[in-house]
């Protein structure tokens, strides 16, 4: 069990080090892409495709006065988006009774396929 223990704590090591450079690689990738004005990039047998993608960030006090109900409240229990999403396409709630409790936030995506 030592063994598996080492191995297991090695691997997270590992594992938090690719995550760290994957960050730093994306940052560079979608920095070139910015920097060239493209969302569409051939690079050798590579494709990159940057993808914006609008999220909606709820803040929990707004949606609290906007659904004072406390059985939809319940269902909710803090603001998640696709329990949102989901209650709004029920019609348990409406997108007009909920429109000042969001900010939007701009996501860009990075897709790398090999040709």
């Amino acid at each position: 069990m030592d063994k598996k223990i080492k191995q297991y704590y090695q691997l997270k090591q590992k594992h938090k080090e690719i995550e760290q450079e994957l960050t730093e690689l994306r940052s560079d990738i979608l920095n070139h892409c910015t920097g060239l004005g493209v969302s569409r990039l051939e690079v050798g047998s590579y494709l990159v495709k940057v993808i914006l993608q609008e999220r909606k960030e709820y803040d929990d006090s707004k949606l609290y006065e906007a659904l004072p109900d406390p059985e939809v409240w319940r269902l909710l229990s803090k603001a998640d988006s696709s329990k949102i999403a989901s209650l709004l396409k029920l019609n348990v709630i409406t997108e007009d009774k909920i429109k000042d409790t969001f900010s939007i936030k701009n996501i860009s995506l990075l897709q790398v396929d090999k040709k």
